[in-house]
C-alpha cells in the first residue's frame, strides 16, 4: 500500500472502532458507561492481534491486546457467535470490566475480531461498587470464563439468565450487556462491508503493511532514546489487610530498538486486592511508551513488537490465580 492507501485504512478502521463506541455509549442505561464512558472498543486480527482502537481507556485495551491471542485459540468460532468473559488472569482486568467478543466473517473465512469491554458496578459482590476488601478473587464478585453468549445470531437466554441471576442489579446489568452486543454488530457489521469492499487477502495484506508502518514508526523512536539501563522502586503504602511500604522495582533496559523491561525486586503478592495480573502491567507499560509516539502511531500490536516485558511469578503486578485484584 502506499501512504494515502495506508493513511485511509488507519483512518477507517478506526472510525469502525469509534462508531462501536458511540453506539455503547448511546444504547447503555448505566451512569458507568452512558456518562463516566468507562469502556473501549478495538478490532483484533485472526489470530487475536491487536489492530486498532478508539480513544477509549488504555488499560482495558493494552491488557486485551496482551491474552488475545491466548482467548480466541480456544474457540471453534461460527459466524453469528458472542463471546464474554471477565477473568483477570485471562487478560481482564478486575470483574466489573467485561469483555465482549465477536468474530468476523468474510465468505465463511475468519477475518478478524471486534471486542469491546465495558465497567459495570455490580458484579454480584457483597458491597456496593464491587470494590471489597478481599483476600482471593472469588470474594470480588462473578468469575466469567470464556462464554458463549450469542450463537447463531441469537442470545443464548439460558446462559444470560443464570448470568444476570448472580447479580445484585439485574435490570441494570441486562440493558448494559445488550448494549455490548449492540455495539459488536455494529463494528462487525461495518468491518465486514470494509473487508466486502477490499477482499480478504487485500484486507489482511493492509493489516501487514499498518503493523509494519506502526513498528517503523516506534523503532524511530525508542531508537532516540539513551542506551543503558534505569531503575527505580517506588512503595505501595499498604493493602488494606496490614502490609505496609510495599515495593514495585522496575529496571528498563534500552538497546537501540529494543526495550526491555524488567520487575525483578517487587514485592510478593499481597492478601489485599491491589495485585494485580501481567495483562495489567503489560497495559501500564505499553502506555508508557506509546506517549512518546508521534500522535499518528496507530495503536497495532506492531506498535509494540519490541518491548519486552517480564515479571517474576507471583509479585504485585504478575500475581498467581486466585490472588485478589479488584483495586
Amino acid at each position: 500500500m502506499d501512504a494515502i492507501e495506508l493513511t485511509l485504512f488507519i483512518k477507517r478502521i478506526n472510525a469502525i472502532c469509534g462508531e462501536m463506541g458511540s453506539v455503547l455509549m448511546r444504547t447503555a442505561f448505566s451512569p458507568n458507561i452512558k456518562d463516566r464512558l468507562d469502556f473501549s472498543c478495538a478490532i483484533f486480527d485472526a489470530g487475536g492481534q491487536l489492530c486498532a482502537q478508539a480513544a477509549h481507556i488504555p488499560v482495558h485495551l493494552g491488557s486485551m491486546a496482551y491474552a488475545m491471542g491466548d482467548i480466541v485459540s480456544r474457540v471453534d468460532w461460527q459466524p453469528g457467535d458472542m463471546l464474554i468473559l471477565n477473568d483477570p488472569y485471562l487478560g481482564g482486568t478486575h470483574l466489573p470490566d467485561i469483555t465482549v467478543i465477536a468474530p468476523v466473517f468474510h465468505q465463511q473465512e475468519l477475518c478478524a475480531f471486534v471486542a469491546n469491554r465495558a465497567h459495570h458496578a455490580d458484579i454480584g459482590a457483597s458491597t456496593p461498587g464491587s470494590m471489597p476488601l478481599t483476600h482471593i478473587l472469588q470474594e470480588e464478585g462473578l468469575v466469567i470464563p470464556p462464554t458463549l453468549i450469542m450463537r447463531d445470531n441469537r442470545l443464548k437466554e439460558d446462559v444470560f439468565r443464570k448470568l444476570l441471576d448472580k447479580l445484585n442489579n439485574p435490570d441494570i446489568a441486562r440493558p448494559d450487556f445488550i448494549a455490548q452486543i449492540s455495539a459488536n454488530r455494529s463494528g462487525a457489521r461495518q468491518l465486514e462491508k470494509l473487508v466486502q469492499a477490499m477482499s480478504n487477502p487485500a484486507f489482511q495484506k493492509a493489516l501487514a503493511s499498518l503493523n509494519e508502518y506502526a513498528e517503523t514508526l516506534a523503532k524511530s523512536v525508542f531508537s532516540g532514546l539513551p542506551e543503558g539501563e534505569y531503575t527505580f522502586t517506588d512503595v505501595m503504602d499498604d493493602d488494606g489487610h496490614g502490609h505496609v511500604d510495599i515495593p514495585i522495582r522496575i529496571t528498563i533496559r534500552i538497546n537501540r530498538d529494543v526495550i526491555k523491561v524488567d520487575f525483578a525486586g517487587t514485592a510478593a503478592q499481597v492478601n489485599g486486592n491491589i495485585n494485580c495480573p501481567l495483562s495489567v502491567a503489560a497495559a501500564a507499560i505499553y502506555y508508557c511508551f506509546y506517549c512518546l509516539l508521534p500522535p499518528q502511531t496507530p495503536a497495532c500490536n506492531g506498535t509494540f513488537r519490541n518491548i519486552m516485558l517480564n515479571a517474576p511469578d507471583g509479585c504485585l503486578v504478575n500475581a498467581r490465580h486466585p490472588a485478589a485484584v479488584a483495586a
